[in-house]
């Protein structure tokens, strides 16, 4: 079986599939964004298109306040249920981070990725934090005493 080029996968996608969506501005279609899944800033680009990419990275929030942190297997692209390699992180920000930039930039697998993989990161960490409940801040302004003689 033969695997199809992603820049030709690209040119035939990229501007009508299913995952697009377009918003309107001053009457053109100036900003394309992207639903599709590996597609982390969720822009209609070949950089982050993970239809038209064999290598590509995910980052979701999973079960129980984890992180899950997903990358394609480059050999089994025609394997729809295999393609993906999952691992759970349940740390703190700082080695999820780090795990992260290691999995991403150290390995040399998307260098290119490197920031919008940390900026996911933050932002599906910070959407897991639980507010903290029954401690409440207390005034610590002075407090006026009025009608003492």
């Amino acid at each position: 079986m033969t695997t199809v080029p992603g820049s030709l996968i690209w040119e035939i996608v990229k501007k009508n599939n299913s995952f697009l969506v377009k918003q309107f501005g001053r009457g053109t279609a100036a900003l394309q964004f992207s639903k599709e899944s590996n597609n982390l800033y969720n822009l209609n680009s070949f950089k982050h298109s993970g239809l038209a990419n064999a290598k590509t990275v995910t980052i979701q929030p999973g079960k129980d306040r984890s992180v899950v942190l997903a990358t394609s297997k480059t050999k089994k692209q025609n394997k729809p249920a295999s393609l993906l390699h999952k691992s759970v992180m349940k740390k703190e920000f700082r080695r999820m981070s780090k795990a992260v930039t290691n999995q991403v930039a150290d390995n040399r697998y998307r260098p290119d990725l490197k920031k919008a993989a940390l900026a996911r990161l933050s932002a599906v960490n910070k959407s897991l934090r639980v507010a903290k409940s029954g401690a409440k801040k207390r005034n610590r302004q002075g407090v006026k005493i009025v009608g003492r003689k």
